[in-house]
């Protein structure tokens, strides 16, 4: 009996620590380790806190600070642009009717190359009307559905525009790029034009009025064959385009001089 007990003694805290290390295993096991996750983060939360110098709360609170400061910011910006394009309206003959719409579709593959407004046929637009922003031409709608239009901009490889050089009337083709630039083609072989000149819509296009604002000579090639060319820096803003202003197309009229289809 003396000799069990003591054998007991001496082995009991053994087999204890044993089964406590089997128990924990199996533990371990049965509940993939999340024991060890919890125990974990219960022990390294407190270190946490501390390495953060700040509280969960108070963070949640910075991050709809913030949240609610970037919205306030982006309604103030969108607020801004309609009051320039609501002044710039203003400007226009009341006749013209232009009609305020937002861009609410562009594909990446697409992205010089078309956009899609919130407005369509319901609003009033029509195929060949023309879509304007702060700078000038943005291009001319396509296609219309009643509650979207599809517009193809001045910067589409397709886009072909009549324009001339504000200062000294010579007239060329303006073709779009792919970017925020264009490529003027000029009927002249020598045309009057230099960098810097202002560029707008000719009184030879029927798709256009004339004397709408597109851009500015950046760089002149007059050694190109078969005509000059130049480089147009565009002035509407295509790389980010967001509300827009649409209007009628023009009537026709009956030029003494060859027209433009462009």
């Amino acid at each position: 009996m003396i000799t069990a007990r003591r054998w007991w003694e001496y082995k009991g805290l053994q087999i204890g620590l044993l089964a406590l290390i089997l128990g924990g295993a199996w533990t371990i096991r049965e509940t993939k380790g999340a024991l060890l996750r919890e125990i974990y983060q219960g022990i390294t939360s407190p270190f946490q806190m501390l390495q953060s110098g700040t509280i969960p709360e108070q963070s949640i609170q910075d991050a709809r600070f913030l949240e609610l400061r970037t919205r306030i910011v982006d309604l103030e910006s969108q607020n801004q642009k309609l009051k320039n394009l609501l002044g710039y309206t203003e400007k226009e003959a009341r006749e013209q009717k232009p009609i305020i719409a937002r861009v609410v579709g562009r594909s990446a593959d697409n992205w010089w190359q078309q956009v899609i407004l919130n407005r369509g046929t319901t609003s009033g637009i029509q195929e060949g009307f023309i879509v304007k922003a702060d700078g000038g031409l943005v291009g001319l709608v396509e296609s219309v559905t009643n509650n979207t239009s599809l517009v193809l901009l001045v910067s589409d490889l397709k886009s072909q525009v009549g324009v001339t050089i504000s200062r000294t009337s010579a007239k060329g083709i303006l073709q779009g790029d792919s970017s925020a630039e264009g490529v003027l083609e000029f009927y002249e072989k020598v045309p009057n034009a230099r960098v810097g000149d202002l560029v707008s819509t000719s009184t030879y296009s029927q798709k256009f009025p004339a004397g709408l604002a597109i851009g500015r000579i950046k760089s002149l090639d007059l050694k190109k064959l078969p005509a000059s060319v130049a480089r147009v820096e565009l002035f509407p803003p295509i790389r980010y385009l967001d509300w827009v202003t649409v209007y009628p197309k023009p009537e026709k009229q009956d030029l003494e001089t060859p027209t433009v289809t462009k």
